[in-house]
């Protein structure tokens, strides 16, 4: 589920490279990385990202009673943007699905005529909580929050159109849109589902539809943000629908103090379903609370961030959710390289028993 933030750092790559990844463009595509500049309007840009672990889950191998021992391609993606007139720009990023299916993940037309005024189309991002704009590559953490249960068609993505603006460079930003949200099942009505977000930087501007949810320094951020979606028939089945509301409420904070950089990040999240079942939507509410630090002196060619991660989900008639993760950050390259590692301790309420989850994980793009 996860948030992407197009990035357009110009950096120069061989028309080699160049050539590589137009070959592959036909089963993928790309975010950013290196620029290829057509003319003084026009600009392509290629980049890759990879995330990859390995996972040992208490009694989680087949016996039933020892550690399972997985080494996982979480993601790879490749990313694609450009520029086809000044006020016109394009998106086209993919990833991976199993082991033979590649699938679009982002495909964007972007009218970006001011500040305050831009119209994105296609597939995106609906306007949504901070970790979802981040997406697992702009994460001060591994793992996307569970607590997290927006619909979306894939990776947090759906079908449609949001007008988006900001002021101040970006210490104010708004986001509406309408999405094709549940299609048939109890949505018989075809009705759209429809979200909203503010964010407020009361220091340091996060400029740009996406956001990140560490800048490792960089900024100094106090942001709080606010979504609302709602879709009529967007919950239940063909029988008994329901209607579908969510909102949430998230707050970062980072702050450096001297060379150290210490952030502190939040959400609460609420779900309603007009009180009818559904196999894939939750009603009840949630929350997580995070805290990072981030030591400001070099351990080799990296910086050493720890950090702790709460989450707890309330479904209603179902047992709490909980969940705590005590990671290690090894910070080569902001979210360009970095190493993670992470205990984390899952329990569902006495349904099932707690389990441990050891995870180490690598992340790199280009």
């Amino acid at each position: 589920m996860h948030a992407l933030p197009i990035v357009f750092r110009k950096r120069r790559v061989a028309l080699a490279t160049f050539g590589l990844f137009m070959g592959l463009a036909a089963a993928s595509a790309a975010q950013a990385g290196g620029t290829i500049k057509i003319d003084d309007t026009r600009w392509i840009s290629i980049g890759a990202g990879l995330r990859t672990s390995f996972n040992s889950v208490e009694d989680g191998a087949a016996s039933g009673n020892d550690r399972s021992k997985d080494f996982e391609l979480d993601s790879i993606r490749l990313y694609v943007n450009g520029q086809a007139h000044k006020n016109i720009k394009f998106t086209f990023n993919t990833e991976r699905q199993g082991d033979s299916t590649v699938r679009v993940l982002d495909g964007i037309a972007r009218f970006e005529f001011s500040d305050l005024v831009n119209v994105w189309a296609g597939r995106f991002l609906p306007p949504s909580d901070r970790s979802n704009l981040s997406g697992p590559y702009y994460l001060a953490t591994w793992d996307f929050p569970f607590v997290q249960n927006y619909p979306a068609i894939f990776a947090g993505r759906d079908d449609g159109a949001a007008l988006w603006g900001q002021t101040g460079g970006g210490k104010f930003k708004y986001q509406v849109g309408a999405f094709e949200g549940r299609t048939g099942g109890s949505n018989r009505s075809d009705s759209l589902l429809y979200a909203a977000r503010a964010t407020v930087n009361f220091w340091d501007p996060e400029p740009g539809y996406y956001n990140d949810s560490t800048y490792y320094g960089a900024k100094e951020v106090l942001a709080v943000g606010l979504v609302l979606m709602s879709q009529s028939n967007g919950a239940g089945t063909a029988a008994k629908p329901g209607d579908f509301t969510g909102w949430n409420l998230d707050v970062l904070m980072e702050k450096k103090l001297g060379a150290d950089v210490l952030s502190l990040e939040g959400a609460y999240y609420k779900y309603d379903l007009d009180g009818v079942p559904d196999a894939s939507l939750v009603q009840g509410d949630g929350f997580f609370g995070q805290v990072s630090y981030l030591f400001g002196g070099k351990v080799g060619m990296g910086k050493l961030q720890p950090q702790v991660r709460y989450q707890k989900l309330d479904v209603d008639g179902a047992a709490s959710h909980k969940r705590y993760d005590i990671g290690l950050n090894y910070i080569i390259d902001g979210h360009n390289a970095r190493v993670s590692v992470i205990y984390a301790n899952d329990d569902r309420g006495g349904l099932t028993k707690d389990s441990n989850i050891i995870r180490v994980g690598m992340q790199l793009q280009i």
